[in-house]
């Protein structure tokens, strides 16, 4: 979820004083973002699809905030792939997301570090990058999106439900989805609870 109007970092003046007006949320599948979309009855933007563009994006206003939910869609070429070589300069990197104790309080949530590799499936090399820089998740789409979010200056955090555990016995498709459904459901309810939260708020209440 990126919090639009500055960051802890490059913020610029005087943008921690003002309310928080502008929210955009990015999911990787259909099933987190439809639920955001019929809560707020956010409408789809259909610019993009027309554009060729695969992402979805859903759009509208609640309360005092501009909401915004991109689904990255679906690549009919190209679909998902992942690789098995794990390239050192590739994975080396810190992103500080935006710290938000009173949302992580209000919230119940815990704090972690995202990581991210190479790979889709977890390699040796991959598992020691990770327990050596302490972190809870492999998330590549979450990388990519913080990387992004560094350039332009514009404050950050994730919110995120694990739906694959790396080190289950039950084979992968099991495994997916049996966490997908559950997970999908304790996201949309801790996006929602989010967004009421940052209402009215400016960055330095989060």
């Amino acid at each position: 979820m990126a919090v639009v109007n500055g960051d802890e970092a490059g913020v610029p003046e005087g943008a921690q004083s003002r309310p928080i007006s502008s929210i955009v949320i990015i999911t990787a599948v259909q099933s987190q973002a439809l639920p955001l979309a019929e809560k707020f009855q956010l409408v789809e933007d259909a610019a993009l699809s027309a554009e060729g563009f695969p992402w979805v994006r859903y759009s509208g206003v609640y309360k005092n905030l501009c909401l915004n939910v991109i689904w990255l869609g679906k690549d009919l070429a190209l679909g998902t792939a992942g690789g098995l070589k794990v390239c050192d300069l590739y994975c080396i990197g810190t992103r500080q997301a935006f710290s938000t104790p009173d949302l992580l309080k209000e919230l119940n949530l815990k704090a972690g570090k995202l990581s991210t590799g190479n790979s889709l499936d977890i390699c040796p090399q991959d598992e020691k990058l990770i327990t050596a820089n302490d972190a809870a998740v492999k998330d590549m789409e979450g990388a990519a999106i913080a990387y992004v979010a560094d350039l332009l200056k514009i404050p950050i955090i994730f919110i995120k439900a694990v739906s694959y555990i790396v080190h289950d016995e039950k084979p992968d498709s099991d495994n997916y989805l049996k966490n997908l459904m559950g997970g999908s459901v304790a996201l949309d309810e801790a996006v929602v609870r989010a967004i009421e939260f940052t209402n009215g708020k400016r960055l330095s209440e989060l």
